[in-house]
């Protein structure tokens, strides 16, 4: 029996449309589901909520801190309250199907990024849903040989892996640390599946030729964690995470940057779920 497996699709980029315009071209588009970052946006969730339930979608959340700290101590409190609000986001028809957090940052030491993640673990604990750490740069994941030896010592940790962040960090596809990869594929429950370069975390096109390589260097990385994930019959997640500007360049492109973003994200799905289906 093949594992289950469902898209999601980022309301990042798509902010300025009415919920009820994107969730029907959502549905529309074939994904499951959205990725949302609440704080985002204005707006009552309950409407997002009884939207979400009425086109039959579910949805995950994203987070990081966007407000301004003083100190670590300062971060991680408003850390502790962001969460909390977050996850109160639910109903008795609609929860979270987990969060992917943004956490720290990437001059945080190691006892300040393990109280981030402690906090993680007890908050995950006292509303039953699942919090995974987001790879990615300018947080404390920035990259994969700052994760690896956190992996070592929490075996209970769980990743949305973006190997892009790595891939542009480290200038390179990551082929001498192999062994680092392969730990974090291990610990990974959920895709970002947006195509970098060792140049940027976002190439133009990934359908371009002159991407081949990139493109090559991410699938074989996600290969191996759907290899994983069929083993468990755990349930696949990915979301096509294209971004909007600056992620996402203007140059000569001749659709909006909005219609870009969509057709971007539409590919990465669709190449995929006819990879893995």
């Amino acid at each position: 029996m093949a594992a289950p497996m469902k898209f999601l699709c980022p309301r990042w980029g798509f902010e300025d449309i009415p919920w009820n315009i994107f969730l029907k071209q959502v549905k529309e588009e074939g994904y499951a589901g959205v990725e949302w970052f609440p704080f985002g946006e204005p707006g009552d969730y309950r409407t997002v909520l009884a939207l979400l339930q009425s086109y039959e979608l579910d949805f995950a959340i994203v987070m990081a801190v966007i407000e301004p700290y003083r100190n670590f101590e300062s971060y991680l409190q408003k850390l502790e309250m962001d969460l909390h609000q977050l996850m109160e986001i639910r109903d008795q028809n609609k929860a979270p199907l987990f969060f992917s957090a943004q956490i720290g940052r990437e001059f945080f030491d190691e006892q300040q990024i393990k109280k981030c993640l402690t906090l993680c673990q007890q908050i995950e604990e006292k509303y039953q849903t699942p919090i995974y750490q987001e790879t990615h740069r300018n947080k404390w994941s920035y990259a994969a040989h700052i994760v690896a030896p956190v992996l070592a010592n929490e075996p209970a940790l769980k990743l949305t892996l973006d190997v892009s962040h790595w891939f542009c960090v480290s200038e390179s596809y990551l082929e001498d640390q192999q062994e680092a990869v392969n730990k974090a594929i291990l610990h990974t429950k959920h895709i970002h599946a947006r195509i970098g370069s060792t140049q940027s975390s976002q190439v133009w096109d990934p359908a371009n030729a002159e991407y081949a390589e990139a493109l090559a260097a991410h699938v074989k990385i996600w290969d191996q964690w759907i290899e994983q994930m069929k083993l468990t019959n755990e349930l696949i997640t990915i979301t096509p995470e294209f971004g909007p500007a600056p992620y996402l360049v203007k140059g000569n492109r001749t659709n909006s940057l909005v219609d870009e973003q969509w057709r971007l994200n539409a590919w990465m799905k669709n190449f995929l779920n006819n990879r893995y289906r």
